[in-house]
């Protein structure tokens, strides 16, 4: 019998010869760190995932939901004050005149109660009139009244017979 030569062993079974690369590690064991071609046990082998972001709003979105807020309410407040002007105004309202400018006077509804109160309207007629015809409509609406109102071009023309209102 023959001895077999120095540093093989004839029972082994699977090993490699000693000129080649070894095998990579098979499953069901676990890989050793530091292995070359392998990541670092407990690694992910990919990249990690960033942490989400808390959902509070910036200072940049609380500022411009009170942009939004304060022109909204600045709309609202336009809307109702326009709720006063003079195409709101009935017989019996008084008025008031809140420019000196004779061919915008910015007539608005006041309660007669209000000390700015300077006329009361005595008729309210629709359409579209001039001077001389505002004149002969007023006359034939109010026969006491002084001056006379009208507007158009806002979707709605008429006629405001006035008079100096008295407390």
């Amino acid at each position: 019998m023959s001895t077999p030569p120095q540093g093989q062993n004839p029972f082994a079974q699977g090993q490699q010869p000693q000129d080649q690369a070894p095998y990579p590690p098979q499953g069901g064991y676990p890989q050793q760190p530091g292995q070359p071609g392998f990541p670092p046990q407990g690694t992910a082998p990919y990249a990690t995932v960033p942490p989400q972001r808390s959902r509070k709003l910036s200072f940049k979105a609380i500022r411009i939901i009170l942009v939004i807020v304060v022109a909204l309410g600045f709309g609202a407040y336009k809307f109702i004050s326009g709720q006063d002007d003079a195409n709101t105004a009935k017989v019996g309202d008084c008025m008031h005149r809140g420019s000196t400018n004779d061919n915008n006077p910015d007539l608005e509804v006041v309660k007669c109660t209000d000390s700015k109160a300077q006329y009361v309207v005595l008729a309210k007629i629709s359409g579209n009139f001039g001077q001389t015809e505002a004149e002969t409509k007023c006359t034939a609406a109010a026969k006491d009244f002084q001056y006379s109102y009208t507007e158009s071009g806002d979707g709605s023309d008429f006629l405001l017979c006035l008079k100096d209102y008295k407390k």
